[in-house]
């Protein structure tokens, strides 16, 4: 009886989610996910550095902006996205967490988790979050649930922090998935490509 009343309770799982009574499709198929989204980020900041290096838009020349004033490090890196304009005037600022540093210049392919709000000196200042695509150690992270949860707690801790001895305001707000971050990220490179088409 009790094998009656299992059979009846799967059927009625399938019918539920297929819409038929029909055999269910095969794994392969029932788990199927969205492609994840890839884009190239140009490394700014090494993970691991108390550096602020940035890159000249117009010339590509990397330079020293300052050494941060507080004793804290990124612990990603830290760069952007060519070619994308975001709401505060300047190019996609985008985090990728890998096992080694690279280095400043250095272009890295990664893959779309999630990104975090923040408002930084009262201006919208969003940073992606993404993971080296080219890393083995990170190939099950497609989300930010895959993450530890610490690494995140970092994150949001050190952007709170990192110009308080500047005597610099910074806000930090909540974490958003994949599907944000693509879209902030299609629109970043929209907007980018219309102020382009408006210069003389």
């Amino acid at each position: 009886m009790k094998g009656a009343l299992w059979a009846k309770r799967s059927v009625n799982l399938i019918v539920s989610r297929y819409g038929t009574a029909e055999e269910p499709p095969p794994p392969e198929e029932a788990q199927l996910t969205p492609d994840p989204r890839i884009v190239e980020a140009r490394i700014e900041i090494p993970m691991g550095s108390r550096n602020k290096y940035e890159v000249d838009e117009k010339t590509g020349r990397i330079k020293l902006d300052r050494v941060l004033y507080s004793s804290v490090y990124y612990s990603a890196e830290y760069g952007f996205v060519e070619d994308t304009r975001y709401l505060d005037g300047d190019p996609l600022d985008i985090l990728v967490f890998t096992s080694a540093p690279t280095f400043p210049g250095c272009y890295v392919d990664c893959r779309i988790i999630g990104g975090m709000d923040m408002i930084d000196g009262g201006k919208p200042d969003v940073k992606i979050l993404a993971v080296n695509e080219g890393d083995p150690r990170y190939d099950h992270v497609n989300t930010l649930d895959d993450l530890p949860p610490h690494y995140l707690q970092e994150l949001q801790n050190f952007f709170l922090t990192y110009k308080t001895l500047q005597n610099k305001k910074t806000e930090v707000g909540d974490f958003f998935g994949v599907d944000t971050a693509c879209r902030i990220i299609d629109a970043s490179f929209e907007r980018f490509a219309a102020e382009k088409t408006q210069q003389p």
